[in-house]
């Protein structure tokens, strides 16, 4: 259809509440505002709409041509959408499913529009099927439980800081805290801090980013940033550990230990800050958060 027509019918879809006559009386439609791949600038689309499990969804069939269209482009580039469908508008993250997901999705679509089966049978590529995941900011998701983990690491490790500073400053006085018990508390404090953070780190690599890049192909490349984030944190991680397991009160050096504590600090406040930027939205959109005890 030409673009003259396309906006007219966009128009009358938001004059009548999602609801056009003529040829598309009766359809389920839903306009999609994408993100421009090339051009970063908004492009709406009217597209039909299903909703199947709970979440909104649309097909890129291009009527069974043998090119994408262009707004699946777009949400490849930036899976950030808002979707128009009768009276409400809300934004959503736009997932593609693929594998056994997108076969049981995809078999869910032609169950309720046959079409786009005649569709996949004019055309040699696959029919991608789009999930538009509602961000609702009412329903507390997995990236909001992410960044509750994040402040607990901080938390943490702004404790093993200060236990540090005791060590290097003198602090801890025979009277007070003999310095042998301060060390040995330090030295089990850092242990299980490090071996949370690395657990936490090897689910996030090996769970979490995977199922996110795979939905989200837009997000792959912050994705492997992340990944590589993970390798430094680990090394700084290593160098501490073998700093805490040798030390000795009165003969180890604090002040290096302190040193590389710090170092730590810096990484991974920059590496949260950089995940929590990154992920949290599509994550608080495809997932809800563990249950709490």
């Amino acid at each position: 259809m030409s673009n003259d027509f396309h906006r007219r019918l966009i128009a009358e879809f938001r004059a009548n509440r999602g609801a056009l006559g003529g040829m598309f009386e009766g359809w389920s439609l839903a306009v999609l505002t994408t993100t421009g791949a090339r051009t970063g600038l908004p492009r709406e689309v009217l597209l039909g709409y299903l909703e199947i499990e709970g979440n909104g969804v649309v097909v890129a069939s291009a009527n069974g041509a043998d090119r994408y269209p262009g707004w699946y482009h777009n949400i490849r580039r930036n899976p950030l959408v808002t979707v128009e469908v009768g009276g409400e508008t809300y934004q959503a993250m736009a997932a593609i499913p693929q594998g056994a997901a997108y076969e049981k999705l995809f078999a869910q679509v032609i169950a309720q529009a046959p079409g786009y089966g005649d569709y996949q049978a004019k055309t040699t590529r696959e029919i991608p099927v789009v999930v538009v995941h509602r961000i609702d900011e009412r329903v507390k998701g997995m990236g909001d439980w992410l960044v509750e983990v994040h402040q607990w690491f901080r938390a943490e490790l702004r404790a093993l800081r200060e236990q540090a500073d005791d060590l290097a400053n003198g602090r801890a006085t025979a009277i007070v805290r003999p310095e042998p018990g301060l060390a040995q508390e330090m030295r089990t404090h850092c242990l299980s801090f490090c071996t949370a953070l690395r657990r936490h780190h090897v689910g996030e690599d090996s769970v979490v980013f995977p199922a996110l890049a795979e939905q989200f192909p837009a997000l792959a490349p912050v994705i492997a940033q992340l990944a590589e984030q993970h390798q430094v944190v680990a090394r700084l991680q290593d160098s501490i550990r073998e700093l805490v397991e040798s030390f000795v009160p009165g003969e180890s050096d604090p002040v290096r230990l302190r040193a590389e504590l710090e170092r730590l600090a810096g990484e991974l406040e920059a590496h949260f800050e950089f995940e929590e930027q990154a992920v949290v939205t599509a994550l608080n959109a495809t997932a809800a958060a563990p249950p709490t005890a």
